[in-house]
């Protein structure tokens, strides 16, 4: 007999290694090649970066959400990256975050944050451009859409594209 999931439209969701608190880093996730997210201004309520990691060859970028880029991401990684990657590492773990970045820590088996960040800024990365920047940050939007809705079973019509995880006889 089949579990419930495998006949429904939605994708199971994978529960924070620890919980974390969405105030300063609201978004943050490992996707297109990238450790990616949404990090609150420490400065300005109406202010978010963007920032990204990519990984193998850690190439950093971090602008706003006008696209102006960060003043602390010029030849190092700012304050915002930091943020992400702490974040990263409470969402998904330490162990995952390493292994999708592919930075090889000297912390063992369960590298921290402030180890896969030394890692990383040990190889002296080159910044990247912001391009992604605008995608990230319409996902984002669209998570918080989504929060939005009150609590419901009935599928999501924009969400009906998935094909099912497995066909029913």
């Amino acid at each position: 007999m089949s579990s419930g999931w495998e006949h429904s439209s939605t994708a199971r969701v994978i529960s924070p290694a620890r919980p974390r608190k969405l105030a300063k880093v609201p978004f943050v996730e490992l996707a297109d090649g990238r450790l990616q997210g949404v990090v609150s201004s420490g400065s300005d309520i109406g202010r978010v970066y963007v920032s990204s990691v990519a990984a193998g060859q850690f190439a950093y970028a971090c602008s706003t959400n006008n696209n102006r880029p960060c003043g602390g991401a010029r030849g190092a990684f700012c304050n915002h990256i930091r943020a992400l990657i702490a974040e990263a590492v409470l969402q998904y773990g330490g162990e995952r975050v390493a292994r999708y970045l592919r930075a090889e820590t000297e912390d063992g088996p369960q590298p921290d944050a402030h180890g896969i960040e030394a890692a990383m800024a040990a190889s002296r990365p080159p910044q990247a451009d912001s391009t992604a920047a605008a995608a990230v940050f319409n996902r984002f939007l669209r998570h918080l859409a989504y929060l939005e809705l009150d609590a419901d079973t009935a599928p999501l019509p924009e969400m009906q594209w998935f094909p099912p995880t497995r066909a029913v006889a």
